[in-house]
């Protein structure tokens, strides 16, 4: 079984809520969240088998019409980012810090999945837009040179369409500033 992602934002909150349920009445995929977002924006994410996430996204695009500001489906997401994104379980370590910062919410959810893919690193946390002005960032742990590689990994996707905004590599944080990200 392969596990999708798809994720849609509307720049109505009223258009989004209505391409939320008619996305969950089209396939069988499960709500990971279906929220507001800064500024005025509805953001949609699922998981599910590849067709159903597809067929879903199919139906939020339809009922979004002329409101929808991007959609995306991730065929084979790694499990850290739907983990990371629910902010479900802790860090089983801890060692350099890698932050990425997107300008967008796609940007975020492709860079830390390709991070995540390239070295043996773990996601501490991948935060969409809300209360930062639409942003999105990715905390990536582990040992320096996998953290160094994944955040180059990370950076590489989103750099392709400007989304990237900027990127760090903290060999050994302060424990307050990694327990900040926590």
């Amino acid at each position: 079984m392969s596990t999708a992602i798809g994720f849609l934002e509307t720049n109505s909150i009223a258009r989004g809520v209505q391409a939320a349920d008619e996305m969950l009445k089209a396939a069988e995929v499960t709500l990971v969240f279906a929220r507001p977002n800064c500024p005025g924006k509805y953001n949609v994410l699922i998981k599910g088998e590849v067709a159903a996430v597809d067929a879903a996204i199919q139906a939020g695009i339809a009922a979004a019409g002329s409101y929808l500001v991007e959609q995306l489906v991730i065929a084979r997401v790694h499990p850290e980012v739907v983990r990371a994104i629910s902010a479900a379980g802790g860090v089983s370590q801890v060692g350099a810090l890698g932050v990425l910062e997107y300008f967008s919410i796609t940007g975020a959810i492709l860079g830390a999945d390709a991070a995540v893919k390239a070295a043996q690193v773990e996601l501490v946390d991948v935060r969409l837009g809300t209360g930062i002005g639409g942003k999105s960032f990715a905390v990536i742990t582990g040992d320096v040179a996998a953290v160094t590689q994944a955040v180059e990994h990370g950076a590489a996707i989103a750099k392709k369409d400007g989304m990237l905004f900027a990127k760090t590599v903290i060999a050994r944080p302060t424990p307050a500033i990694f327990e900040s990200m926590l």
